[in-house]
């Protein structure tokens, strides 16, 4: 086997050190650590390349609308987290039957997941549409911004079902040991994202690059479900396999993925609130918060990518019976996530100003920005734990203690420092809350997965 690891296929390298009576070492665990994160973390990279895309794009065109999207940017992640708490309850039981080498239940699982994808990304659009007039004007938007944060809401909203899909899709490709093929993927949708958003934005203003996003979703979208129906090998539909409906799937499903869902719903009710706090700051701080939150997430999406590769690893590992190597695994991958995110924290202090100049042409908006994020920067580690434990332990189907623990943390720490901060010290407040609960959440998550029962 170690002769040939490199030219093994890494879901077939998994599969055969699952099978290994002796357990493989810790050279091989770690190797397959980082062969599964590599391809999850410039995945999550070329995510954040779309959002540094689009920011740059806006920016340009003022602080006003930069703002705009800020406004209601949490509560597009608030859907976002839907979708992919459901997708992820999917997932996780794909994961599991592949491991326990039942790849015809896995294909069920998959049939499921897609009939539910649609149904549920439906709802969720109509919610959308029906909500994006109104809610710039809840969220406290200034009424020279309330039309451009409605509009670009309502293009977002639209798009939903093609992005459950490709949350979807990549969440299988993924959880079947292929994360090559979502990394490809996406980092084509950055491209395309680049070009429609040149095409568009420059005629449609802030709604162009909601447009042009929306339509490389799409078209990536189509592609990733051509490549988990047909072409994997494990997961590809067969029309001749009979599929009749099976409860337990969904109920499975419910139990990993509500959990994450009220996680989500929680959280992202927690950032709209924050939002809520930082709008009668005015236009500048709202810019600011919103560009400082972008250029941030290069810092700690490589660690979703690594709790995507430990999801995936951890659990094959609980479904082919193997919970020691599920719980190494674990040790492993949050280790890699804490100096990753570390070194990138790191590099992002010094590089941080250099970044705002790109993202904006204000410079007041620029030095803002670069305050408030080197502050939230000291939590990375911390905040590096919590992202790869959580993924670690959804894996084993532990969802419910770390949702909890996210709840007691971001609603008991952040949100009643950020109410006694910000009459003192402005945005910079509202991220010394967030500086002090991120540190907060990683101890608790770390402790959860450490205590967990293998």
């Amino acid at each position: 086997m170690k002769a040939n690891t490199k030219k093994i296929a890494n879901e077939q390298l998994l599969a055969a050190m699952l099978q290994q009576e002796e357990g493989p070492s810790r050279g091989q665990k770690l190797s397959i650590v980082w062969k599964f994160s590599i391809p999850a973390i410039l995945a999550q990279l070329t995510s954040i390349m779309m959002q540094y895309i689009d920011t740059a794009m806006v920016g340009n065109l003022g602080a006003g609308a930069s703002a705009a999207i800020g406004v209601v940017s949490t509560s597009t992640w608030l859907l976002n987290g839907l979708c992919s708490a459901a997708a992820t309850g999917f997932s996780v039981q794909a994961a599991q039957k592949i491991g326990a080498r039942q790849e015809k239940e896995a294909r069920h699982v998959l049939k499921h997941a897609l009939v539910f994808a649609l149904c549920f990304s439906g709802i969720l659009m109509a919610i959308g549409v029906g909500i994006s007039s109104y809610l710039p004007v809840w969220l406290g938007a200034g009424e020279d911004i309330q039309k451009d944060a409605s509009t670009y809401f309502l293009i977002y909203a639209c798009s939903l079902p093609a992005f459950q899909l490709h949350t979807l899709a990549g969440s299988m490709l993924q959880c079947s040991g292929n994360m090559r093929t979502p990394a490809i993927l996406d980092a084509a949708m950055c491209g395309l994202d680049v070009i429609f958003n040149l095409l568009f934005i420059q005629f449609f203003g802030v709604p162009g690059a909601a447009l042009g996003t929306a339509l490389a979703t799409v078209v990536i979208c189509m592609v990733k479900l051509w490549a988990v129906c047909i072409s994997s090998p494990s997961l590809n539909i067969r029309r001749k396999e009979p599929c009749p409906y099976n409860r337990a799937i969904l109920s499975c499903m419910v139990k990993i993925g509500l959990p994450m869902g009220f996680e989500h719903i929680a959280i992202c009710g927690a950032m709209i609130l924050s939002t809520r706090i930082i709008a009668p700051l005015g236009t500048v701080a709202m810019a600011a918060n919103s560009i400082a939150v972008t250029a941030e997430s290069i810092c700690y999406m490589p660690g979703y990518g690594i709790a995507n590769a430990a999801t995936t690893l951890v659990g094959q590992s609980i479904g082919a019976g193997r919970k020691k190597l599920a719980k190494s695994f674990s040790n492993l991958s949050t280790l890699l996530g804490c100096l990753i995110m570390t070194g990138a924290g790191v590099l992002m202090y010094f590089l941080c100003p250099f970044i705002f100049r790109m993202l904006t042409p204000d410079m007041h908006v620029q030095q803002l920005a670069t305050d408030v994020l080197r502050i939230e920067l000291f939590a990375e580690p911390l905040f590096a734990a919590s992202i790869v434990a959580s993924g670690a332990l959804r894996g084993a189907g532990d969802s419910l203690v770390p949702c909890l623990m996210n709840l007691a943390s971001i609603w008991g720490v952040r949100l009643t420092l950020s109410v006694l901060l910000v009459g003192h010290w402005g945005l910079l407040g509202v991220w010394v809350a967030m500086c002090v609960e991120l540190c907060v959440r990683g101890v608790l998550l770390v402790y959860r997965q450490q205590r967990f029962r293998w």
